[in-house]
C-alpha cells in the first residue's frame, strides 16, 4: 500500500464546536469516510486554565463540569447527525483548536471543519487562524460550506508542483464519486496586458497555456481511466474562474505550499479567496515536501 492509499484509509478528523456548521462538517465527513472505507473522529477542544478570575464565587469547578458536559453533548449530537454506516468515535480534548488539529493531521487522512461556528474549530475560517491551519496541517483540510451537490469535482492547476498534490486528490475524489473532473487553468499576465499589449501574440500565449495544462494532466488519465476530464483554459483571474466553476460542483480542490510563518501569504491569495467565497466545500491540499 503506497502513501496515497494509506492516507485515504486513515481516519477523518472533524472539528466540533456545537454549531450547525460543525454538524454539516460531520455529515460530510461521514459520507467521505464511507467512500474511503475508513472511520471518523469527532473532536472538540476544551480549554480550561483552572485560574480564578475576578468575581469568582468558588463555582469554577461546577462551571467547568457544566461546560464539559455541554461540549460532550455537542460532540454526541454531531455523531447522531452524521448517521450510521461508518465507525464514529467521540473525543473531548483538553487544549486549543489549532494545535490539536495540527497534531491530529499527522495521523489523519483529512481534517474537516465548517465555515462558521460558535468560537471553536469551525469559526476559525473567519480569521487568519483557519488559513494557518490549512497551511500547517500535514494532511488535506476540507472546509464544508455552501450547498450539497452531486456535481463534478473542480481542481485549480497553476503549473507548479503544488498542482500535483491537488490533482492527485481531485482525481481520487472524482473517481470515488464517479463524477467528471473539471481541470481549470486560468492565466493572466498583467505585465503583458499593460505594456505593449498590442505586440503580444495572444493566440500563441493561449496555445502555450493549453500545452501546459495538457502536460500537467499527462499520465493521470491512465491512472484513473474512468474519470472524464473537462479541460478549462481561460484568460482570467484564477480565483474568479475557480469560484465560477465551483457553482454546481460538489468539491473544489486548491493547492497550498503550506510553509513559512506568514501562513496567510504562504497559502496563497487564490486559495484564500476560494476558501472564503466558494459556493461548495473546499479542499486545500499541501504540496509534498521531503521534510
Amino acid at each position: 500500500m503506497d502513501a496515497s492509499q494509506m492516507g485515504r484509509h486513515a481516519p477523518i478528523v472533524v472539528g466540533i464546536d456545537g454549531s450547525s456548521s460543525a454538524i454539516e462538517a460531520a455529515r460530510w465527513a461521514a459520507q467521505e469516510a464511507a467512500l474511503r472505507g475508513t472511520s471518523v473522529r469527532l473532536i472538540s477542544a476544551f480549554g480550561w486554565s483552572g485560574a480564578k478570575h475576578v468575581g469568582d464565587l468558588g463555582l469554577g469547578g461546577q462551571y467547568r463540569e457544566a461546560m464539559l458536559e455541554s461540549t460532550r453533548e455537542a460532540v454526541s449530537a454531531a455523531a447522531s447527525a452524521a448517521g450510521g454506516g461508518v465507525e464514529i468515535s467521540e473525543h473531548v480534548v483538553d487544549g486549543f483548536p489549532v494545535p490539536i488539529l495540527v497534531s491530529e493531521s499527522r495521523r489523519a487522512g483529512l481534517i474537516v471543519i465548517g465555515d462558521r461556528g460558535l468560537g471553536g474549530f469551525t469559526s476559525l475560517l473567519v480569521g487568519s487562524v483557519a488559513i494557518g491551519l490549512a497551511a500547517r496541517a500535514e494532511c488535506p483540510v476540507v472546509v464544508v460550506r455552501g450547498q450539497r451537490s452531486a456535481g463534478p469535482v473542480v481542481v485549480g492547476i497553476d503549473g507548479s508542483p503544488v498542482s500535483e498534490a491537488a490533482l492527485e486528490f481531485a482525481f481520487e475524489a472524482a473517481d470515488a464519486r464517479a463524477v467528471p473532473l473539471i481541470a481549470v487553468h486560468a492565466w493572466s499576465d498583467r505585465a503583458l496586458e499593460t505594456a505593449a499589449a498590442f505586440m503580444v501574440d495572444w493566440d500563441a500565449v493561449e496555445a502555450e497555456e493549453h500545452r501546459l495544462l495538457a502536460e500537467r494532466l499527462a499520465g493521470w488519465g491512465e491512472k484513473y481511466p474512468d474519470v472524464v476530464v473537462r479541460r478549462v483554459v481561460v484568460r482570467d483571474r484564477p480565483a474568479h474562474t475557480l469560484i465560477e466553476h465551483a457553482t454546481g460542483a460538489q468539491l473544489v480542490v486548491v493547492g497550498s505550499h503550506g510553509r513559512g510563518s506568514a501562513a496567510g501569504l504562504v497559502l496563497g491569495s487564490v486559495s484564500h479567496a476560494v476558501l472564503h467565497h466558494s459556493p461548495c466545500p473546499v479542499a486545500v491540499v499541501r504540496a509534498r515536501t521531503d521534510n
